[in-house]
């Protein structure tokens, strides 16, 4: 596509991709538990949540947790602790199967019907910019209608997916929307 950005922040502009953002804000929607994984209610509670049904446990295993049972039941059960790797495969694990989990809602919640859903965009932070390479870029906002696939390129965690799924989404804003490729934040409520 001719916008997209090749030397993002060349000249000192901050932001993130787009895409990032919009992953970001589902991830805070989606709801995921507070308490870290470092502390025991954090670590049991994501255990709890992979392991509560045969579904949740094989969704678990193909998302990366591969201990045997005797491991899992000794770390519900206190007596071990995972190590720092395991850890990670357990956090991974829980952050996509509640990814999966709520997608299908989450999709319900944005489309609205076909009403969808209005989204802020927010553009670039410039203020390390020089003054005669700076653009004139404002807060703009976008109705999305149609959510299915930036809802399921986040659910399965492909990030290619997700950048074109969305840049599909933000070429309504006109000739302007190559602007928004790179925002501070996206907002949007379901």
């Amino acid at each position: 596509m001719p916008e997209r950005n090749i030397d993002f922040g060349q000249f000192g502009a901050r932001g993130i991709k787009g895409f990032e953002a919009v992953a970001r804000q589902l991830d805070k929607l989606a709801g995921h538990i507070a308490t870290p994984i470092t502390a025991q209610r954090g670590l049991l509670a994501r255990l709890h949540y992979l392991t509560r049904t045969d579904h949740a446990r094989a969704a678990a295993r193909a998302a990366g947790l591969t201990v045997t049972d005797r491991t899992l039941k000794a770390w519900l059960g206190g007596k071990r602790l995972p190590s720092r790797k395991n850890l990670e495969r357990i956090e991974t694990a829980y952050r996509t199967v509640r990814r999966r989990n709520v997608a299908r809602y989450l999709l319900g919640r944005l489309n609205r019907e076909g009403r969808g859903t209005r989204v802020e965009l927010h553009p670039l932070n410039q203020s390390q910019v020089d003054r005669p390479r700076q653009r004139i870029v404002e807060y703009r906002s976008l109705n999305i209608r149609h959510w299915d696939a930036v809802v399921r390129a986040w659910a399965d965690g492909d990030d290619q997916a997700l950048d074109e799924a969305w840049i599909d989404q933000i070429v309504d804003l006109g000739s302007q929307w190559g602007q928004y490729e790179y925002v501070t934040t996206v907002g949007f409520a379901a």
